[in-house]
């Protein structure tokens, strides 16, 4: 038997923990507690925290307390965590082939064999239009996890793109792909078309579109074939469109959208970056996943991330997080995270079937860098709703002047200090200030955030990044006692819409 969530002593014990620990901060009566914690690819720095030594005894025992390493185990070894669908969910298995049965290594295997194969023809300029000229133009077609992973990871790669060009298209307003075609020519376009199902609405109308568009120009050469390829768990729908079978590649039931980048989905960014660094992308998962699930609690990072987002979300009715990156390159990380954190976690109904009676989910959101200080970092500061918030900081770029990253690194590190440490009214007296003028200055100080910093952004290193916020989602989801691998919630909306447009 399953004990609820508030039914166990260490979220009890965390209830009065938080009362009086609410107290000692009203009292100024603050002992700040240093916490560091790296890994490979990945420094979290989460010293500016509302905590003791206290509250982290005691979010290890709630992490105890719900089992969390038997449900790591159980994720890790292909158990069907996806109690719902009956499904495991295999996304590690994806970029390491060490920890899992031969018949789904043997299956991750061949794709990434295929995927070389189409990679390589396309970056070598040996792969051919219906006029005979080579492709230098790539369109995905996708949307949700068929999407943003994809988009994200190619533009935080820009320096390693190669000579074939990228574009994605996701909106069903057909204003989005208009405006991509007009940088392609129809002779050297390849269109990726993305779906799981291939039956996704906005995906199969804009690939039809695009269809459209390539026999305008082509009329009904047999070479049209050539300009599709695609990604889904449906092959048979895809032939039915026109692709042909050499050129579908396999998506599985265990893989779910918003975890799909490192399978055929990504096949999009292996086109930019090359294979071998597409592999690099997968190795720096790989290492999150091997300290996920070997690093004990008190040096692991995704799990102190986890458990630092229970206790403001279930003890202080903290509702969000704003996740914002020091960087142009990881400026769709927000929008990205939007989909894994909320998709997953946004549930209401416990794996035992009960209605949840506490907050699941926090609400992502965000911006970049030293843009989000002129606009919204003013409520984060000095605003009633406070939230936490997540600093992504790369240390170097090869983008950027040792100038212009000092300015980063110095303006993200201030940002953080003074939500923190905020400015009392006695260093505003002291520097002249009174009245109105000093009031309207004062920062309360004691909002928390975490800076996690990485050396610079590589294919390793994101997909480090990437993958630990996918631990931290997991381990939230087992907190809460949700099943993080289900959205029935997205499901019905797009019947409804379905039943609508009928009508």
């Amino acid at each position: 038997m399953i004990p609820p969530l508030t039914q166990h002593k260490s979220w009890q014990l965390l209830q009065l923990h938080h009362s009086e620990l609410l107290s000692q901060v009203a009292q100024s009566n603050w002992q700040h507690l240093t916490l560091n914690l790296q890994q490979q690819e990945i420094h979290l720095d989460a010293s500016r925290h509302l905590i003791t030594a206290d509250t982290i005894h005691l979010l290890h025992q709630l992490a105890i307390e719900c089992d969390l390493q038997e449900h790591i185990d159980a994720l890790f070894a292909g158990e069907p965590v996806n109690i719902t669908e009956q499904r495991p969910a295999l996304h590690t298995a994806l970029r390491t082939l060490h920890r899992t049965d031969p018949t789904i290594a043997a299956l991750v295997h061949d794709l990434q064999q295929q995927m070389q194969g189409i990679t390589e023809r396309l970056r070598a300029s040996r792969w051919y239009g219906f006029s005979n000229l080579p492709i230098t133009d790539v369109v995905n077609i996708g949307i949700g996890g068929s999407h943003l992973g994809p988009l994200l990871a190619h533009e935080a790669l820009y320096p390693y793109q190669g000579p074939i060009r990228c574009h994605f298209v996701s909106s069903i307003d057909r204003v989005q792909l208009h405006e991509v075609l007009q940088q392609c020519n129809p002779a050297t376009t390849l269109f990726i078309i993305a779906s799981k199902t291939f039956s996704t609405q906005e995906t199969l109308l804009n690939a039809e579109l695009a269809k459209s568009w390539l026999q305008q120009h082509a009329g009904s050469n047999p070479a049209l074939g050539a300009h599709f390829i695609a990604v889904t768990a449906a092959p048979e729908k895809a032939e039915q469109f026109g692709i042909p079978k050499e050129n579908i590649l396999v998506f599985w039931a265990w893989v779910g959208g918003r975890y799909s980048l490192w399978s055929a989905i990504g096949l999009p960014i292996a086109i930019s970056i090359g294979m071998r660094a597409f592999h690099e992308l997968l190795a720096g998962a790989a290492s999150m996943d091997q300290h996920f699930h070997e690093a004990p609690l008190s040096k692991n990072i995704p799990i102190t991330l986890a458990l630092l987002s229970i206790w403001y979300t279930n003890f202080f009715a903290r509702q969000t997080l704003a996740v914002i990156p020091y960087s142009y390159q990881l400026r769709n990380l927000p929008a990205y995270l939007q989909q894994l954190v909320m998709e997953s976690n946004g549930k209401s109904t416990t794996i035992t079937d009960e209605p949840v009676n506490y907050a699941t989910s926090e609400i992502i959101w965000g911006g970049i860098g030293t843009d989000s200080q002129h606009a919204f970092h003013q409520l984060l500061h000095q605003g009633t709703n406070w939230c936490p918030v997540d600093f992504i900081l790369p240390k170097h770029s090869d983008l950027t002047d040792a100038k212009h990253q000092a300015i980063l690194i110095a303006n993200c590190t201030a940002q953080a200090d003074a939500l923190f440490y905020g400015r009392k009214a006695e260093q505003l007296a002291t520097a002249g200030y009174t009245g109105s003028q000093l009031t309207h200055r004062i920062l309360l100080g004691n909002r928390p955030s975490n800076i996690i910093t990485i050396e610079k952004i590589t294919p390793r290193s994101l997909g480090a990044l990437l993958a630990m916020y996918e631990h931290k989602t997991f381990t939230q989801s087992v907190i809460w006692k949700i099943n993080a691998f289900d959205q029935f919630g997205v499901e019905w909306g797009k019947e409804l819409a379905k039943e609508l447009l009928e009508e």
